[in-house]
């Protein structure tokens, strides 16, 4: 049995290895073995007597916790097994916290830390009440937008005639008559007067990330931030603008609008609103937004692939977005963008982790130089297909030219592209034109 997700094999005990112990607490618990390489077979510890003393003490004495330690042997070598069970509360080690996230090891700092201590004490980051603000911080146009939406999605029934203060409470906005940090992330006039970093950044990108051609930023609250970022992009940074009627597609632009729209919504409503703002990168054939906040314990990136349990980090401003029709509550966001861009004839959307965040890339077709390089082509041929894309056809005799080879390598090269699909000839000799499909 290999190293898993709550199983840590050593060879031998080292202090530093009090930070897996705290790891395991912090989150869904684990074993450690001592006197086992990594693949578990049995290497054994020679001063396991002393081990047995020692390690339950030096748990106890740095992090304060109790953990089982069991002796076992196999083939006449010693091992020792520690079993440390998960906490409800907060575990630190010399005043640091430590969290296993998959096989590995995290110490958490800043926003995780937050983000972690609140979850400990049953909260989360937006259920928090906001002590300096009050309702004159409230943007009421904007509430009035939501209300209208919800209407028309019809899940917050007889709610129009409701006083403010009565409907943040209902919406769960409010405790004890005081605003929640989700009332302002949602209808604050001014939220970056609170938390700095809600504003979406924009940039326009050349051929790679140091080309930066132009950026903006868009800032509000997520009711306003919804349409100004959709706004912002059609104007400006896609080549062919999309016309809106609400969030309805009218007319069919580069990117499905019912794609892009459920991107910038999943980054609004699950960011860490603690952390770096959201990122949108647009380049020549692709669309990227980025937001801080990993996925949740349990969630994968295959799993956002097909049907999940919707399982949101901010879960207040969630319910507010789905009461306005803005989603569902049922964990099918990427899979309606998956399913758009297949419609519009694109690739399938890249989802991955990184950077500490979440990121999804929408590609504008099967023709850029990332997702030809998928397709196990040489340099030259994903210059050549590009080429084609550009000009409408390449020939031989130019294959030749522009790469400086033979015309066998040329003609290897060329029936490659037509055998796997990629490009269509004109000459099943090799000598003719080669077009895109």
């Amino acid at each position: 049995m290999h190293e898993q997700q709550n199983i840590e094999y050593k060879q031998s005990w080292h202090d530093d290895y009090l930070k897996w112990v705290c790891g395991f607490a912090n989150a869904q618990g684990g074993v450690i073995f001592i006197g086992k390489d990594d693949n578990g077979n049995v290497v054994g510890v020679d001063n396991f007597k002393k081990l047995m003393d020692d390690i339950p003490n030096k748990i106890k004495n740095a992090i304060g916790i109790m953990v089982e330690v069991n002796l076992h042997e196999e083939a006449g070598k010693h091992f020792i097994e520690i079993i440390t069970h998960p906490y409800s509360v907060p575990i630190s080690l010399r005043g640091r916290y430590y969290f296993r996230s998959g096989s590995t090891k995290q110490e958490l700092t800043a926003a995780s830390l937050n983000e972690f201590l609140l979850k400990k004490s049953g909260k989360n980051w937006d259920d928090v009440i906001e002590a300096r603000a009050s309702f004159e911080d409230i943007d009421e146009k904007a509430v009035n937008v939501f209300l209208k939406a919800s209407e028309n999605a019809g899940r917050l029934p007889e709610n129009e005639k409701l006083p403010l203060a009565e409907l943040f409470e209902k919406l769960r906005l409010t405790e004890n008559g005081q605003l929640k940090r989700s009332a302002l992330i949602l209808f604050g006039i001014d939220p970056g007067k609170f938390y700095p970093n809600t504003f979406v950044k924009i940039g326009r990108f050349g051929n790679d990330d140091a080309d930066l051609k132009f950026q903006e930023t868009e800032e509000g609250n997520l009711i306003v931030l919804l349409q100004a970022v959709l706004n912002q992009l059609n104007y400006k940074f896609l080549t062919r603008p999309i016309e809106f009627e609400g969030m309805h597609r009218i007319e069919k632009g580069e990117y499905p609008v019912a794609a892009i729209r459920e991107m910038l919504l999943n980054a609004l409503v699950h960011r860490n609103y603690m952390g770096a703002p959201i990122q949108i990168r647009v380049y020549d054939d692709k669309i990227s937004i980025w937001n801080e906040g990993s996925l949740p314990d349990g969630l994968t990136l295959e799993a956002l692939k097909r049907s999940h349990s919707s399982r949101p980090r901010n879960p207040i401003i969630a319910d507010v977005c789905f009461k306005g029709g803005y989603i569902d509550a049922w964990g099918r966001g990427t899979i309606k963008i998956i399913d758009t861009c297949k419609k519009a004839g694109l690739p399938e959307p890249e989802m991955k982790e990184l950077d500490g965040g979440f990121s999804i890339t929408l590609f504008k077709d099967n023709v850029s130089a990332e997702q030809l390089t998928k397709l196990g082509i040489n340099e030259r041929q994903v210059k050549a297909v590009l080429f084609v894309k550009e000009n409408g056809r390449i020939t031989n005799k130019q294959y030749q030219e522009i790469f400086g080879v033979a015309r066998m390598t040329a003609t290897r090269d060329l029936t490659e592209l037509v055998d796997k699909g990629i490009l269509k000839s004109s000459d099943a000799k090799g000598a003719g034109s080669y077009y895109g499909l």
